[in-house]
């Protein structure tokens, strides 16, 4: 007879759930589910082999999925959702439809957490720049987390529905949200926010309406708050602002020191794994972008 085997921290969350019974012990619930959370978060970023972790992800987000099936919204619970689909969306997943469809999800996640947070905020993906304005002024510091969440989901949205124009159209949203996340709490995960709007800043040259020197000033913030230890900044800061004004020696200094910085930092390892990956291609292609 063939012995089902359950992973060991699968396997306790599972005891627990079942001595709770049906309906019971939410609060208790909630607390192993968010402390599995940390540490799967934890695991994911500290790892050094992205096949690995692009092999096993998936199991991880349909555990997520039921978790977040339970009918009592979880503000951090979606978030986790919608961080770890986003990101398996954006750097594990190449066919163009089914990144398209995993980030619809994360956004889906995200959105939920920001209606979690502020009731008012339940149809913030669907109405004008205006409105998302005025609805998100008065937010407090402790709602900055499901804005720089929901930035981040809505962000990742656009850039798999790039060939959308009405994904493009929603980017004033998305910066203004993240604009306001930045303001609340501007050391969030050492200059995530701050990435994010130096990208989005330098999405477009300046006879287009981009703004290159502010996506510099950006990028520099991101570096100062992660202390130079997250290479992901300096790729983007190449590949997005050095490569759009065609500054070649930033550009190459950027990559440099991408590659020879040592990939293994609490929290970002998987991160620089990937981006030295990135530099790579961004290094062996760059006298022919510059010539």
């Amino acid at each position: 007879m063939r012995v089902l085997r359950i992973r060991p921290c699968l396997y306790r969350l599972l005891l627990l759930l079942a001595a709770c019974g049906v309906g019971g012990c939410a609060t208790i619930v909630d607390r192993a589910t968010s402390n599995l959370g940390n540490q799967l978060s934890a695991g994911i970023l500290d790892h050094d082999d992205p096949a690995t972790v692009a092999a096993g992800l998936p199991a991880y987000l349909l555990l997520l999925d039921g978790l977040n099936h339970d009918g009592e919204p979880n503000p951090g619970r979606l978030c986790l959702a919608a961080d770890l689909y986003g990101a398996y969306a954006g750097s594990f997943v190449d066919e163009p439809e089914r990144s398209k469809r995993l980030s619809r999800r994360a956004l889906n996640y995200a959105a939920q957490a920001a209606c979690a947070s502020e009731p008012s905020w339940c149809r913030i993906t669907e109405v004008n720049f205006e409105t998302v304005s005025e609805l998100t002024t008065g937010a407090s510091a402790d709602q900055a987390p499901a804005l720089h969440c929901l930035g981040a989901a809505w962000a990742g949205y656009i850039q798999a529905h790039a060939d959308d124009w009405n994904a493009i159209a929603a980017i004033p949203k998305v910066q203004r949200i993240i604009e306001l996340a930045v303001q609340l709490d501007p050391e969030y995960r050492r200059g995530q926010g701050q990435l994010y709007l130096g990208v989005m800043n330098s999405l477009l040259p300046p006879a287009y309406g981009g703004k290159p020197e502010t996506a510099r000033d950006y990028f520099e913030q991101a570096l100062a708050l992660s202390e130079g230890k997250n290479q992901m900044v300096r790729v983007y800061y190449a590949r997005q602002y050095a490569r759009l004004v065609f500054d070649q020696e930033l550009h190459d200094r950027l990559i440099a020191e991408a590659l020879a910085a040592d990939p293994e930092v609490p929290g970002l390892t998987l991160t620089n794994t990937l981006a030295q990956e990135q530099a790579r291609v961004l290094q062996a292609n760059s006298k022919d972008y510059f010539e």
